[in-house]
């Protein structure tokens, strides 16, 4: 559980592990939220969810790679909540394509989302944050275990991983903590941006099926996590009950790495 009283920032929070996320942080103490994606409209429904239970939202659509964006964005979380007390820095896409086969578009696409925004995000959220805060970055699996076909992905995620090991020896001073969190297979939309997955759906006429079957080919446990269970890991980091683990890596891939 949060302490009571805390004032949180989530990118991503439209879907997947970000609305999660929200919604398992909300039912955890926390006091208001502020909700960041490009996605205005799925932002708008776990806004006006969360809003008919009583929490404060702050709703801010936007790229996270926008560094003016954020700007704005530290103004309205100053002149609403005054500042910030944890932070999810969750907003992420995917793309599958051998090195040889990489445009650097994409490849400048995932970076740019992936670790420009990861950077953004933390930046914003230590300009905005109390003493004794705490934030979670989600990386991957991808970002300690090498498979081919995810050269942008991968380098983006162990990126990340890097980034919030600086930041936490940067900020513990201040008694503000910050990890990271390594999922392995979550059934979440990113997975539709990934053509392996788009080809396996397609054969198996569901998605549902094409998870399992993923699964089934390199996750010891022979299944993929459900995007609430790793909202239940990131809670838990944001909690008193990991107030000893700062720079770390979590990982939660069902055994994929191992």
């Amino acid at each position: 559980m949060l302490r009571h009283g805390k004032i949180g920032l989530i990118t991503g929070a439209g879907s997947g592990i970000g609305r999660a996320a929200a919604e398992t942080l909300a039912r955890s103490g926390a006091a208001g939220l502020v909700l960041v994606d490009l996605d205005a409209s799925a932002l708008a429904a776990v806004s006006e969810a969360l809003s008919a239970e009583g929490l404060p939202v702050l709703v801010r659509a936007h790229d996270v790679r926008d560094a003016d964006a954020w700007m704005e964005t530290a103004d309205a979380v100053r002149d609403r909540f005054g500042g910030l007390d944890f932070a999810v820095a969750n907003a992420g896409v995917a793309h599958g394509a051998t090195i040889v086969d990489q445009t650097f578009a994409d490849w400048r696409r995932v970076l740019s989302v992936n670790l420009d925004g990861a950077f953004l995000t933390i930046q914003t959220a230590l300009r905005l944050m109390r003493d004794h805060g705490a934030i979670v970055a989600v990386a991957s699996a991808s970002a300690v275990k090498a498979e081919p076909g995810t050269s942008a992905y991968a380098a983006s995620k162990a990126g990340v991983v890097q980034l919030v090991k600086v930041a936490a020896r940067e900020v513990a001073a201040r008694g503000i903590r910050v990890n990271a969190i390594l999922p392995g297979g979550v059934k979440t939309p990113i997975w539709r941006e990934v053509p392996f997955f788009q080809d396996l759906a397609r054969e198996a006429g569901d998605e549902t099926v094409a998870f399992d079957q993923m699964a089934a080919l390199a996750t010891p446990l022979g299944r993929y996590a459900e995007a609430g269970e790793v909202a239940g890991l990131i809670a838990f980091l944001l909690s008193d009950a990991a107030s000893t683990m700062t720079g770390t890596a979590l990982v939660c891939d069902g055994g994929y790495s191992a």
